[in-house]
């Protein structure tokens, strides 16, 4: 639970199951974290082996984050938690979570 304890962690892992982000685009899809917590964060999943920080040697410089493997199945293991949060707390049907908007 220290992995993904807090109220941002598993929707930065989230966010990052659907492609890797550079920390503005990454920031600007989670409304509401400050850049301070966002930063720490990645730091945190960084040591923990499930985020990877790739720079770039480019002028100005850039930085992508994305999962790791171990980050990967990290969300593989959340997505029952994610179903049963959809079927229990919004009151989706399993017909629901499987339409395309």
């Amino acid at each position: 639970m220290d992995v993904i304890g807090g109220k941002w962690k598993v929707l930065i892992l989230w966010a990052l199951h659907e492609r890797p982000y550079r920390f503005g685009a990454l920031r600007r899809e989670l409304p509401g974290i400050t850049e301070k917590v966002l930063a720490s964060h990645l730091r945190e999943l960084e040591s923990d082996g499930i985020v990877h920080r790739e720079q770039y040697d480019e002028n100005p410089p850039r930085v992508e984050y994305s999962l790791t493997t171990k980050g990967t199945a990290l969300n593989e293991a959340l997505e029952p938690l994610g179903a049963w949060g959809r079927t229990n707390v919004l009151g989706e049907t399993e017909s629901d979570s499987h339409r395309v908007a």
